[in-house]
Formats: C-alpha cells, sequence, structure tokens
C-alpha cells in the first residue's frame, strides 16, 4: 500500500525546474491555496533567480491582492507565461503583463479548469461553445493580452455542423493542490475547506502528464480518512504532502465550520448586511427580477448585494449556485466571494462549471464594466490592466436569462435617492455605456441569435436586448430622460412605447415627429 510522503514546502519548491508548467488550484482570498508551497517557490527565486521561465496556470483568481497567490510568481524572470482566469489578485502581475514582460493570456475559468480533467483524462484538448465570439474566440483576440503572446491556444472549428471552439492542450508539470488534512496513504479531505475547487482536475492532468502534484494541508492524521467518501483526493495522484499547522480557511480568517458546510442552518439567521448607494440602488431594482423555484446565479460585485435586499424585503431566492461550487446559503462577499455560510451542498467547481455549460442556470446576476450597442458587456479588460473574465463567461453564455448590473457612470458619480426618486448629483466622469467595448466579455450577437432574456441595470435606467439592438424600457422617477440618460448615451437607443410617450411630453420643440421613438445621442464626449 502505498504511504504518504512527507516532506516540507522548501524540498517541495527545490523540485521546480527552469521552464515548467506550473498549475494552482484555489480561488480568490484564500479559498484552498496552496500558498505556504507558492511562498517556498518564492522564497527560492529570490534568493537563487531559479526557479524561472514558468508558464503558471489558474482558472480563478489566486491571492490575497497583495503578496500571496499569483503575487509569490509576479517576479520578472520567474514567469514568462501566464494564462489566467483571473488576474485583479495580483497587481504586480498585471503590471508585468502590461510591461510585456510576460506573455498574457486569459481565459474563461470554465474552459482552464475543464481543459486540465481532460487534459488528464488524456483527451486532445477541450472542445466547447464556451467562449464563442467572446474575446476568447481567436476571432476576437483568442485571450492574448499584449505583444509578447502570440501562439494560438484557442482555434475554432466545426464538428457535426456546429461551430465550437477548441482548447489546446499541454503537459503539466506540477499541480499546487491543498486539503484540510492528509492520511497516511496520502489521501487527502477537504471537509473544512470552503470549496472543493479543481483539486482532482489539476491532479490528475500533472500526474497523467509525467508530472509531480504537491499538496499542503493543516493536519498529518494518524488513521484513514473516513468515510471514505471524505476523500476528495486519492493519494494515488499525489507525490508528496506538507504539513502548514498555520493554514487558515481563507485569507487570513480561522477555520468557520459553518461555511465548510459541517454545521446545519441555524432556524433564524441574523439579517446580512445591506448594500449602500449606488450598489443598493442597482441591487434593489435587479432584485425584482427574482422568480420563486429558479436557479439563480449572483457574481461579484453589485449582485452579491442582491440576497441582502431579497431577504430584507421577503423575496425568494430560489436555488442560488456559484462558480466556486457552493450551493444555496448566506453568500460572502468582497475577498471571501466564492464562499457562503450553511451551503447545502459543496461539488468540485468543474462540475459545476458543466452545470452552467449546460444551461443549468435559470437567472443569473453579473456585473457590468461597459455596454455596447450592441449589447456587448466588458468585464474582463478594464483600464490598462487585464481583469480576466472568471466564471463570468461560463455562467452567462448559457442562462436563460442574464440580468447585468452596473452604474451608468464611473469615476466621481454621486447621486441622491429619497422616497424612491434618484437625482444625478454629479455625472461621473467616464462613460461605460460606450459605442465599442474593448474586450467582448458577453457577445450581444450571440445572445439575440440563442433568443437569450437580457437585461442591463444601472442607478437610473434599465434596458434590453432585443433583435434590433438595445431598447431603453425603464427610467426611473427623478430622472430627466433626456439629459440623465439619452443625451449621455453615444449611440442611438430604441424607447419602450411608454418612453416614447414620456419623452414627447418632455420636449417643446413643436417639429418634432409625432412618432419618432428613436433619440439620437450627442456625440461621444
Amino acid at each position: 500500500m502505498k504511504k504518504a510522503v512527507w516532506v516540507d514546502a522548501a524540498a517541495m519548491a527545490n523540485e521546480v525546474f527552469d521552464g515548467a508548467v506550473v498549475v494552482l488550484s484555489g480561488s480568490g482570498g484564500g479559498l484552498q491555496e496552496a500558498d505556504h508551497i507558492a511562498e517556498a517557490i518564492e522564497k527560492r527565486f529570490l534568493e537563487t533567480g531559479h526557479p524561472r521561465n514558468l508558464t503558471l496556470v489558474h482558472g480563478l483568481g489566486i491571492g490575497d491582492g497583495v503578496k500571496t497567490g499569483i503575487s509569490r510568481f509576479a517576479h520578472k524572470g520567474m514567469v514568462k507565461r501566464v494564462i489566467g482566469g483571473h488576474w485583479t489578485w495580483s497587481k504586480r502581475m498585471q503590471q508585468l503583463a502590461r510591461e510585456n514582460e510576460i506573455e498574457a493570456y486569459t481565459l474563461p475559468a470554465g474552459p482552464i479548469q475543464t481543459l486540465l480533467r481532460e487534459i488528464g483524462a488524456g483527451r486532445h484538448g477541450l472542445v466547447t461553445h464556451i467562449g464563442l465570439h467572446t474575446f476568447a474566440d481567436p476571432r476576437h483576440g483568442g485571450g492574448r493580452c499584449n505583444a509578447r503572446a502570440t501562439e494560438e491556444l484557442v482555434e475554432v472549428i466545426h464538428l457535426g455542423g456546429k461551430e465550437l471552439l477548441w482548447y489546446k492542450p499541454f503537459k503539466v508539470d506540477f499541480a499546487l493542490v491543498r486539503g484540510t488534512a492528509a492520511d497516511p496513504q496520502g489521501n487527502l479531505t477537504s471537509r473544512d475547506e470552503p470549496a472543493d475547487m479543481d483539486v482532482f482536475a489539476a491532479a490528475m492532468a500533472a500526474h497523467n502528464s509525467g508530472g509531480k502534484v504537491f499538496a499542503q494541508v493543516r493536519d498529518a492524521l494518524k488513521e484513514a480518512i473516513t468515510p471514505a467518501r471524505s476523500v476528495s483526493l486519492p493519494g494515488v495522484l499525489v507525490d508528496s504532502v506538507c504539513r502548514f499547522a498555520q493554514q487558515t480557511q481563507t485569507t487570513g480568517a480561522p477555520y468557520d465550520l459553518s461555511i465548510s458546510g459541517a454545521v446545519a442552518s441555524p432556524t433564524v439567521r441574523a439579517a446580512a448586511a445591506m448594500p449602500e448607494g449606488l450598489r443598493y440602488l442597482i441591487a434593489r431594482r435587479a432584485a425584482q427580477e427574482l422568480r420563486p423555484g429558479k436557479c439563480v446565479n449572483f457574481g461579484f460585485g453589485v449582485p452579491d448585494g442582491i440576497p441582502a435586499i431579497a431577504q430584507m424585503e421577503g423575496l425568494e431566492i430560489g436555488w442560488m449556485t456559484i462558480e466556486q461550487g457552493p450551493h444555496n446559503g448566506e453568500l460572502l462577499g468582497g475577498h471571501l466571494f466564492g464562499a457562503t455560510r450553511y451551503p447545502s451542498a459543496i461539488v468540485k467547481s468543474t462540475e459545476q462549471f458543466d452545470f452552467f455549460s449546460g444551461g443549468g442556470i435559470d437567472i443569473a446576476f453579473l456585473g457590468m464594466g461597459e455596454l455596447d450597442a450592441q449589447g456587448n458587456v466588458n468585464v474582463s479588460w478594464l483600464g490598462e490592466d487585464i481583469v480576466g473574465p472568471g466564471g463570468f463567461v461560463d455562467i452567462t453564455q448559457k442562462a436563460k436569462k442574464v440580468v447585468f448590473c452596473g452604474a451608468f457612470e464611473a469615476k466621481g458619480l454621486e447621486v441622491a435617492h429619497s422616497g424612491g426618486r434618484v437625482r444625478i448629483v454629479k455625472p461621473g466622469a467616464v462613460a461605460k455605456i460606450v459605442q465599442e467595448v474593448r474586450h467582448i466579455t458577453f457577445s450581444g450577437e450571440r445572445a439575440r441569435a440563442d433568443r437569450q432574456q437580457v437585461l442591463y441595470v444601472t442607478e437610473r435606467a434599465v434596458f434590453e436586448l432585443t433583435a434590433d439592438g438595445l431598447r431603453l424600457v425603464e427610467v426611473v422617477d427623478g430622472i430627466d430622460l433626456a439629459a440623465d440618460v439619452l443625451d449621455r448615451l453615444p449611440f442611438a437607443v430604441q424607447l419602450a412605447p411608454q418612453l416614447a410617450e414620456r419623452l414627447r411630453e418632455e420636449r417643446t420643440a413643436p417639429e418634432e415627429p409625432a412618432l419618432a421613438f428613436e433619440h439620437r445621442a450627442q456625440e461621444a464626449r
């Protein structure tokens, strides 16, 4: 019977060779991140200059946004290529990409994780519809994010009369994974972790590529893990294990069994923290789209405030899912996004992405960085730095209905609200509704072809996607339809009949056509 090989993290770091492909499992905020091992690899590089020219692969964001996770590798010369699903957890890595010090790629988290599973299974990459007509499609960049990223990692193929994307396989040399504990056979359990993530897929990809799997755990068990179903990663896939007794459940936070799902939900729960200001206005309107009995998904940012509003107003959420794997429970926001308190189930994130890819979500509530005339949404590349989509593409592409949530403008926008009325105190300096988005994270063209229901909710107005483009369907009380909305758009927008009537009443120009249901906005400032 195989026995666990216990070593310290420094010994693991010494095995990582120059040019290796390293996969990190986990999610931002410390969810199941093997950061003790990553820290040892970083320490070795800073002392010796090795390992260098690594290829780093991660499906979701990894780290605390300052020094842990992906940032452990964000040193000039340490990595040559990063294939990441989410980049905002490391400003330093974003800077290396911006300065062309590395080959920078971003791809949807689901294809990254499920590609690892396909690699581990010895199949010829991942063939999927996820990413079509988005930035991941080679016709829109193929995930390349700077001048040094020249290789085509994704190809368009045709199979059975359908257009699909082929994400190409690669060899994995090392996988860094984490569990709560390991037993004498090297089996890992994640029983006290907030999620199961892609630990199995990452480990299988490395093991079956001839690489190695390094595992970090909090506890070394003297007896076998029981019941056997509690094993999240069998010892046959684990090359060595290091114990880190100071391991925390999330970044800097002690283990909480209500987050790991080990304790039942109380009959009465404390009220969740309510969003404020703009976030409240947007989330409250979005919450009106909730329907009983539906499977829903909430994204990071504004949407994660919707459950608190639903609780306060007595709205039924339905069945909640998030890409990290938890089902139901109390959604945690901020750096703990990806975990829930009192979840009713936790599945591997790879399996969750399969569920999303197949159309399991009824209503998805996601953030909105930029929106354009075609209904495209960008959340993956804003400003100078790569952001990455995380699970955004997987969630939005096959959800039956998508509700995007975001402010009408950014940078300095101030609003006042009272009694259901909203007033723009100071407009934002940066337009978020633009003629053409920089990066297509959600394709309006594809959504129209699939007859997907799509709403775009802001603090002052609501748009919907139609066969002919965007239609303005609601304007909040107190908002000037022309001055606060139409005159601040860089393109023509259709008006719902009730808004066309409102516009006619507001206008004083007698020559205005009686049936002018379209308003041509001023040139973008």
